[in-house]
């Protein structure tokens, strides 16, 4: 009776130790998987050792680790960040101090670099950008400094992103906010400025003035041109008007040596009356004329002119 009642006993016992194996089984299958999924959010990267050494680096989204050998190291953000805003005294190419605002942009694409070969990249960062604008000013001077800010910040860039690289760092922006000069430097600006405005005035005038003389200069040669020309076609109407009435005495000369030579005496003596003819006209139609006394053989002349002209006509 005694050993049947040990092998209940035993048979009772024998369920509970298997539930707990596997009780345990699952809570160890549940805690295997918890630690060997690892889920990155978009925004970051997991740095994976294994026995304190670098193993490999989670990108965003579900991931597989051996768990217990596996830990997450370091979780890095890959969100673009800028440092604050910082001072830098430089000292351009002609020996004016200034004072340089400046601040960078930044985002790491490696995230093993970032935290294996840098411990404070912001202070890296800051260091390494002193260093180049200090560079790349001191070879402006202070004009051309306040001039160029766009072309110095393309500088700073390719120069800090070359220095950055090795920390598996992105730099996307750079830029110089301010510059800040004394109050002296200030003053000698000033007085630069306003010789420089006077020096433009004057070099406005002096073109002004010498536009002026060279638009007279063409208003007289266009009016002596003009001149010119219209002398030549008054000339040239002119010899136009000679030649056409030496043409016509010339024709007349012809038609009277004509006539002379045809009639003899008489072509002659007609000519001769009506120039005489003419003569007296012209002399009576003078406003300074008042009384006109013809000598006999005028009026004779006059007389016998009807006549004479039938004979050349004939």
């Amino acid at each position: 009776m005694f050993h049947q009642f040990a092998l209940n006993a035993n048979l009772e016992r024998r369920p509970n130790i298997l539930d707990t194996v596997v009780l345990i089984l699952v809570i160890l299958t549940v805690l295997i998987a918890a630690r060997s999924v690892r889920v990155v959010p978009q925004s970051d990267q997991f740095v994976i050792q294994r026995f304190g050494k670098y193993t490999k680096t989670l990108q965003a989204g579900f991931n597989l680790i051996v768990p217990f050998l596996d830990k997450v190291a370091f979780k890095v953000s890959i969100l673009e960040r800028q440092l604050d805003e910082f001072d830098i005294s430089v000292i351009t190419k002609d020996n004016v101090e200034v004072v340089l605002e400046t601040t960078n942009f930044f985002r790491v694409i490696d995230a093993a670099k970032s935290v294996y070969r840098i411990r404070n990249i912001n202070k890296a960062l800051k260091t390494a950008a002193e260093s180049i604008v200090r560079s790349a000013a001191g070879k402006l001077e202070l004009d051309e400094l306040q001039s160029s800010r766009e072309e110095m910040n393309q500088e700073i860039l390719s120069k800090l992103q070359d220095a950055a690289h090795i920390w598996g760092i992105d730099i996307t922006r750079t830029e110089i906010t301010d510059v800040r000069v004394d109050e002296e430097t200030k003053s000698s600006q000033r007085q630069q400025l306003n010789a420089e405005r006077e020096r433009r005035a004057t070099v406005a005038k002096a073109e002004g003035d010498k536009s002026k003389v060279e638009l007279n200069a063409d208003a007289q040669l266009y009016q002596a041109q003009r001149s010119a020309e219209a002398i030549r076609v008054t000339a040239d109407a002119e010899a136009y008007s000679v030649r056409i009435s030496a043409e016509a005495e010339a024709e007349q000369t012809r038609v009277i040596a004509t006539a002379i030579s045809e009639n003899g005496q008489p072509a002659v003596d007609f000519e001769i009356l009506k120039r005489q003819v003419d003569a007296i006209g012209m002399l009576a139609s003078s406003e300074n004329s008042k009384t006109i006394v013809l000598p006999t053989d005028v009026t004779k002349a006059i007389g016998s002119l009807a006549l004479l002209k039938d004979l050349v006509t004939k």
